[in-house]
């Protein structure tokens, strides 16, 4: 995403005085990389108020645990370690090369290179990595992470997984061939642009079937890179150490540059932020930034600014209307939601203009189709539109308003703001919003879950998200096409399933990127005509970095600092 400075008083002088101190200044990560090095050795300290979902690569759906799987999953493609929109490009990783693709864009055919191990010397073979993405079809047993791989490769064979695989090697995916160890072959049913995008994914990563355990496999998952898991604590963090058998010669993204990698979970974000700025830590992993005692800190601080950042992160924040819900099932319900609401003071309870632009609609800036000027709720204006909520409330049925539930992470202060600005509009049309606290960390079954959501009446939910590679459909198909709906893990919240939409990803998916981009942009258009979102903003985050870190920048790709490199002054 494009670098952007701003916000929250913080004058051009002061900017210009930061980067004057720093050389590259106030967001010089966003596009450039901060204190270059190639320097081994210390321990890099990450924590996070927010836990990971999972360690295991085929479960893990949060961006700022893929960020991190860098240091210990390696797969056939992976994103290129470097700032900027080369950033998003996949190259190879276990693979020798990118795919040869033949057979009109319908069969990806890669090789793994010589001397590629998991962390007991054990090579890495072609059956190793299609074991692994056999094991995404194991919805039963394994939800929570993406399920692309399952659109593209069942093909009406309704593969269970290999737990329930009746073949003698359990490795009776159809669709995907290992004619020998190097060699794997992907058969698709219609060409693809993004395939290679989702050989990028950890869901792509090999797994030994021997070492695999299942639903407990999140616990200690087996290393392909640089580092391995010495331990992990639910709730409290984990451990990382050297893999020993991690060849850096076949490995041209990760530099492996730290001895030790510590993360930590935290209750205490604002005791967090005063560790990372006093140097006791190196980085909030997460990537939603310092809170906002520490962002005034920093920003009337030249010293602490030049080591801070404020990107575009790729996300947009939102609030979900699940047409499951009543009244949200009737448009004009939801329109009377959208217009109630007060932009600017959503903006406001995320951390004002430096947590992001007012969001216009549900595709962001940098996307391929985006479009930042499409707002067809008028909500870039700023100010709550009272008469046309009520107008909404007279032609849904509901002229004295309705009661609703607000689903709501609670260990995300930001989104219990907004949740709370969203209920002081409401009441102000005569929709009474109760608000719902759930656990964080167990998203994937609490709002992930449809059933679980119609039987709590959350009517509306407050949500964030971030493209799963930089495509349209990486964006917006978990979102929105009606076959992604899952009973756990799910993140079609509104549970569209418009038949015309879901034909729109078919026909993008056959496409050039160059060609797709105006499908993606129609789609937006559509989803954005049912009312079935409110956009919060186009997110940005201020996010500091401890400056005796050196190879930082941001992933484009990710939204955050790129793991694979960070290292240690020395």
């Amino acid at each position: 995403m494009t670098a952007a400075c701003g916000g929250n008083g913080d004058s051009k002088d002061d900017t210009k005085a930061a980067d004057a101190d720093s050389g590259k200044g106030y967001s010089g990560a966003a596009d450039g990389v901060i204190n270059a090095s190639d320097a081994k050795g210390g321990e890099l300290k990450l924590w996070s108020p927010q836990d990971v979902d999972y360690l295991d690569p085929q479960r893990a759906y949060y961006g700022f645990v893929w960020d991190m799987q860098r240091l210990y999953v390696r797969s056939l493609l992976a994103y290129d370690a470097k700032p900027g929109k080369d950033g998003t490009k996949a190259v190879p990783d276990l693979a020798e090369a990118l795919p040869v693709v033949t057979n009109d864009g319908k069969t990806y055919t890669l090789k793994l290179k010589d001397g590629v191990k998991f962390e007991d010397g054990t090579p890495i073979t072609s059956k190793d990595v299609k074991y692994g993405i056999e094991r995404v079809f194991a919805q039963d047993v394994l939800s929570g992470g993406p399920t692309y791989l399952i659109d593209v490769l069942d093909q009406g064979q309704k593969y269970p997984g290999p737990y329930k695989d009746t073949a003698p090697d359990k490795l009776g995916l159809q669709s995907v061939q290992t004619p020998d160890d190097k060699t794997i072959v992907f058969n698709l049913a219609s060409a693809n642009a993004d395939f290679s995008y989702l050989l990028a994914m950890p869901t792509s990563s090999p797994v030994q079937a021997s070492k695999d355990t299942g639903a407990t496999y999140t616990n200690k998952p087996v290393s392909t890179g640089p580092y391995k898991v010495e331990s992990f604590t639910a709730g409290k963090g984990a451990t990382f150490v050297r893999n020993e058998n991690w060849d850096p010669k076949t490995d041209p993204i990760r530099k492996g540059l730290p001895d030790k990698v510590s993360f930590t979970v935290t209750t205490n974000p604002d005791d967090m932020d005063q560790r990372l700025l006093s140097g006791d830590i190196d980085l909030a992993i997460d990537g939603t930034g310092v809170q906002q005692a520490a962002k005034n800190k920093i920003l009337k601080d030249a010293n602490l600014k030049k080591n801070a950042d404020n990107p575009f992160t790729g996300y947009i924040r939102y609030f979900a209307f699940p047409t499951t819900v009543a009244p949200f099932d009737n448009i004009e319900c939801r329109k009377a939601v959208i217009y109630a609401a007060d932009p600017k003071s959503l903006q406001t309870a995320r951390g004002g203009p430096t947590s992001g632009d007012l969001g216009a609609n549900m595709l962001p800036p940098g996307v391929p189709g985006s479009d930042k000027s499409y707002d067809p709720f008028g909500l870039t204006k700023g100010k709550p539109q009272e008469a046309k909520a009520k107008e909404a409330l007279k032609a849904c049925g509901k002229p004295d308003g309705f009661e609703t539930t607000i689903a709501v992470r609670n260990n995300k202060a930001p989104e219990v703001k907004t949740a709370e600005s969203l209920q002081a509009s409401l009441a102000k049309v005569g929709i009474k919003a109760t608000i719902d606290q759930y656990d964080g960390k167990l998203n994937s079954s609490v709002i992930g879950s449809p059933e679980n959501v119609k039987k709590k009446g959350y009517g509306i939910i407050v949500m964030g998200w971030g493209a799963d590679y930089n495509s349209g459909s990486g964006f917006l198909q978990p979102l929105v096409d009606g076959s992604f709906i899952l009973p756990n893990g799910n993140n079609n919240y509104t549970m569209i399933n418009d038949p015309e939409i879901n034909g729109l990803f078919k026909t993008a998916a056959t496409k050039s990127p160059e060609e797709a981009a105006p499908f993606y942009t129609q789609i937006n258009q559509k989803v954005m005509e049912k009312a079935l979102y409110l956009p919060i903003n186009f997110d940005k985050a201020l996010v500091y970095h401890n400056p005796r870190l050196t190879n930082v920048y941001f992933n484009e790709s990710f939204g955050k600092i790129d793991l694979a490199t960070v290292g240690i002054k020395q």
